[in-house]
Formats: C-alpha cells, structure tokens, sequence
C-alpha cells in the first residue's frame, strides 16, 4: 500500500515550530490511516498566536524537545514508508523543518487555490488569468467553499489542520500526480 503524509505545523511568537501534527493516508483512497501529535518542549512555553489551541492534556499528546519530535516522526514516517509530505502553503513548514530536505514536499494550496483544479471556487470570486483567486485561498476559506458553511473555523491545532488539509485533498478528488505540478 502506497502512503503518503500531511503535515502541520504552529509556531511561536519568535517564529519556532511548538508543535508539529502528521496523518498519514492512503495513495489511492486518499483515507486516514492513522496520525501523530507532537508539542516541543520549550518552545511552546514561549506561548503563540494559537498557544490555546495546543490541548495540552488531550489523549495521544507526546510532549518532548524539537530532536526527539522530529526523531520520533521520522521513525513514525519510515515505518509507513512514507516519502512524500503534502502541507497548505507547504514553503512555510519545509522551511520551519530543514531537517525534512530528504522528503518530497508538495504544496496543496497550489491546486486548492486555482479555478480549473477546485470546482468549489464560485464563478463570483475573482481570480487572476491564471485561474488563481486574488484573494481568501487559506484553508479555513477553502473548506468554507466545500462545505457551503461560512461559519466554519479552523481550528490552528496542528494535528486537526492537518486533517482538515487532507479533507481538502479529498474533497479536490485529485489523484497524488496532479499534484506534481506543486512539487516544492
């Protein structure tokens, strides 16, 4: 079975991931296979924009230091055999997770945000020649599209947007090739 990951990450108010959260899925269901929760220890201590959001006290939580998160994700990814890293607006995780050059990264905004790969985007909002919206392509606005609810709020927890990343993956129906064009 071929798998891939969704990965999420917050940071803190001096710009340091406190916490990283990864689902792993299925190549071709696009399905939830199982996923992980890391809060690093001190930087959450700094406190951030989303420090509310970090559930603490939740079941499965594994606070630790930034070597040992990205250690045990690692291993967690390899015992997946797991190549291949999606993320929304996927320059801005790779770049806070240098230690992750190894992995294929690919950047799910790159299809969610354009009018010919996301058949949510209404006629009404205006986009770029490209097909690309000007404006409102974050996750929380794309996944109001979807869902035809515009009281939903994301959630800046990083393993649930992560699974609202990957609900946007299945929501889009592509398959993993489309997105090679969004290869970071």
């Amino acid at each position: 079975m071929d798998r891939f990951a969704v990965i999420d990450t917050e940071t803190n108010w001096n710009d340091e991931v406190m916490s990283i959260g990864v689902v792993v899925a299925d190549s071709e269901t696009m399905e939830k296979i199982d996923s992980v929760y890391y809060i690093i220890d001190p930087a959450y201590r700094v406190g951030g924009m989303y420090s509310s959001e970090l559930r603490l006290d939740e079941k499965g939580v594994v606070v630790t230091d930034r070597k040992q998160t990205l250690d045990g994700i690692e291993q967690w990814l390899a015992a997946y055999q797991v190549r291949k890293l999606f993320a929304y607006n996927a320059s801005f995780d790779k770049k806070h997770l240098p230690e992750y050059t190894k992995y294929e990264w690919y950047d799910i905004m790159r299809l969610a945000a354009y009018r010919q790969y996301n058949r949510a985007i209404p006629d009404t909002v205006d986009c770029y020649g490209t097909g690309r919206m000007k404006c409102g392509y974050g996750v929380e606005n794309i996944l109001r599209m979807f869902r035809n609810n515009m009281g939903y709020r994301e959630t800046h927890n990083a393993v649930l947007d992560a699974e609202d990343e990957l609900q946007i993956m299945q929501l889009l129906g592509h398959g993993l090739h489309k997105y090679d064009i969004a290869h970071i």
